[in-house]
């Protein structure tokens, strides 16, 4: 597990849930195509692990990277 934590802004509630939708940006004005999270959470579905987003607008963001262990991948 990796949490990411910011002090930034924070991130309004009701975008928390489109994060990771294809070509959702609020900063489609700068540049944003609203492709990075959505790019980044299907590698991360992919190795089966999950990306959560937890804000407080005006305190900040966590961000958790998941992923699963494996014996596999063990010696």
């Amino acid at each position: 597990m990796l949490k990411l934590t910011d002090e930034g802004v924070g991130i309004a509630p009701e975008h928390i849930t489109h994060l990771t939708d294809p070509f959702f940006t609020t900063r489609r004005e700068s540049g944003g195509t609203g492709l990075g999270l959505s790019v980044s959470a299907t590698i991360v579905k992919e190795h089966n692990g999950s990306l959560k987003f937890d804000s407080t607008t005006g305190a900040g963001t966590v961000v958790t990277l998941t992923f699963p262990c494996s014996a596999r991948n063990q010696p």
